[in-house]
């Protein structure tokens, strides 16, 4: 007998547990936009009818199309909204410039809650301020700044190979200014290199094992040392010489190192976070040469430690959770746990404004320390009005982790949960970073692979392929056009941004490439071969 298929369950059409209809997605109302020059406040072409909602890309396409740029390689723009001032006791009557980061729907027309508090404290205005009404047949003036005008060429060549390390190579950083790099290596010295004239200009004796960690200080005074001893050391610049004694609290060694940003910063006396193996972190003060406070949370190894520009210490460690700390105090504002294994990779998409301080492409130097002061300030409130500072992690679970901005009041509305999972590597994360104008991430990965991402939604993006060892570390160009990776296949790769391939092949290292830095248009590569190679166009 044949067996008979029972017939289908009849679909419930009311009742509690009968889920309801999703109502229909609202439809963004049309508005009539006027982009000008942020130059001179030209118009760049007619006005434009176009969705609120339409996303910056989309903006920047339209004005790339009104100037006639070129479509291989069109220009990033930074969009602001034009309103009347609506204080009627203001001195001044210029407009108020309202930064539009997403679009005009998100940011002007619906903004939420916590968009709307970024906004007033972006652009300085008190509680009580309140974004127009607009209309339908109101014209939105939109400013239109360019970003990244100018263009890193790529490096080409090894213009120099300079050796004096007797053992592998492990960490290194050029200066902020681009003039000078550091390195530090398992013969338990570090050693400052002149990039101008590519030679060396002084070695660094102190530490009692290997150099595992190096940090320039923001105004390029001061270099801090992390070594196997478990000692931090710092050292002028100038001369070569240590500056004290070894700061001494740590019982493990050194992984990782931070210089409280030069805005934030005293001139006279500026503070520096270790984070050490034995699972704490301490800021030290270099008026006093102590420890300020410990950070003491984490119950394994803290493998990263950054400084935030709004004043923020975030943690990564090897028991899987990320932790932010408010630095005035050291308290605990929020625990960051969602990864599955160690966190041993962070960036912050402000970390190269912080980084270079006061020192832009245009190659200015400062007069003294509080023009430097000044000057890295508005430069970091530039690039956090048209992008937050948010975080990213990996992990040796083979994913990464992008999450929102955070605030260092604990009762701030800032959600624990990250805005995204990046999942794609095939073996662990072994190092991430923003790109210089936080568009994009690019994770470095044991599986011999790069990928990049959008650096706002966490969007995957490209997968880099070309290297056929582990990849350990890589680098973003300052208009961030490209990526430099160093591998243990010995060779360096530059990567094309627009086209996802490789745009130039640098063998030249005999061994593994441990670390690899680009500032300016300087590279400067180190390994297990013992040399240093500074790389130039």
């Amino acid at each position: 007998m044949a067996t008979r298929v029972p017939p289908p369950k009849r679909v419930k059409l009311s009742g509690p547990n009968v889920p309801k209809p999703a109502p229909p997605p609202t439809q963004a109302p049309s508005v009539v936009v006027q982009f000008r020059s942020s130059v001179d406040g030209s118009a760049l072409g007619p006005a434009i009818n176009l969705p609120a909602d339409t996303a910056r890309d989309g903006m920047e396409m339209l004005v790339n199309k009104l100037k006639g740029g070129e479509d291989d390689d069109p220009t990033p723009f930074a969009f602001s909204l034009l309103i009347p001032n609506p204080d009627p006791n203001a001195q001044s009557t210029d407009p108020i410039k309202i930064p539009v980061p997403n679009s005009l729907q998100s940011d002007v027309l619906a903004p939420t809650p916590a968009s709307l508090a970024l906004l007033k404290t972006s652009i300085g205005l008190g509680n009580d301020f309140a974004l127009p009404t607009f209309t339908s047949e109101d014209i939105f003036t939109v400013l239109c700044e360019p970003q990244a005008v100018w263009r890193v060429r790529p490096v080409s060549r090894c213009s120099s190979t300079l050796t004096g390390h007797s053992s592998p190579i492990l960490s290194g950083a050029i200066s902020p200014s681009g003039n000078l790099a550091v390195t530090g290596a398992g013969d338990a010295t570090a050693r400052i290199w002149d990039l101008t004239t590519e030679l060396p200009k002084c070695t660094l004796v102190g530490h009692r094992g290997w150099v595992l960690c190096v940090a320039w200080d923001p105004l390029e005074r001061f270099i801090a040392t992390g070594g196997h001893d478990g000692l931090v050391r710092i050292w002028d610049v100038k001369t070569g010489k240590p500056v004290g004694d070894a700061m001494s609290g740590h019982s493990k060694w050194i992984m990782s190192l931070a210089w409280e940003p030069s805005h934030l910063a005293s001139t006279t006396a500026p503070r520096l976070a270790s984070s050490s193996k034995d699972g704490t972190v301490r800021v030290w003060s270099l008026a006093t040469r102590r420890t300020q406070y410990t950070l003491g949370g984490h119950t394994a190894c803290v493998n990263v430690v950054r400084w935030g520009g709004d004043g923020l210490l975030y943690t990564a460690s090897s028991d899987r959770s990320v932790r932010v700390w408010n630095s005035a105090d050291g308290k605990l504002v929020r625990i960051l746990s969602d990864h599955a294994h160690w966190v041993t990779t962070m960036a912050l998409s402000s970390d190269h404004i912080l980084r270079t301080g006061p020192y832009g492409h245009e190659g200015k130097r400062p007069k003294d320390d509080e023009e430097a002061k000044a000057v890295a300030l508005s430069r970091y409130q530039a690039h956090v009005a048209t992008m937050p500072e948010t975080i990213i992690t990996g992990s040796d679970d083979h994913t990464l982790f992008l999450w929102p901005a955070q605030h260092a009041s604990a009762a701030a509305a800032t959600p624990k949960k990250p805005l995204a999972r990046l999942t794609g590597h095939q073996k662990p994360v072994s190092h991430v970073a923003f790109s210089p104008d936080g568009r994009f991430i690019a994770s470095a990965g044991l599986d011999n692979s790069v990928k990049v991402w959008d650096g706002k939604t966490g969007r995957f993006a490209a997968s880099l392929r070309g290297h056929v060892g582990a990849v350990y570390r890589l680098a973003w160009s300052s208009d961030s056009r490209m990526i430099i990776s160093a591998s243990k296949d010995t060779t360096l790769k530059i990567w094309d941004l627009k086209t996802h391939k490789i745009k130039i092949d640098l063998p030249g290292h005999t061994d593994e490439v441990y670390f690899v830095d680009w500032v300016a248009d300087k590279v400067i590569s180190g390994g297990r071969d013992k040399s240093v190679k500074i790389w130039k166009h």
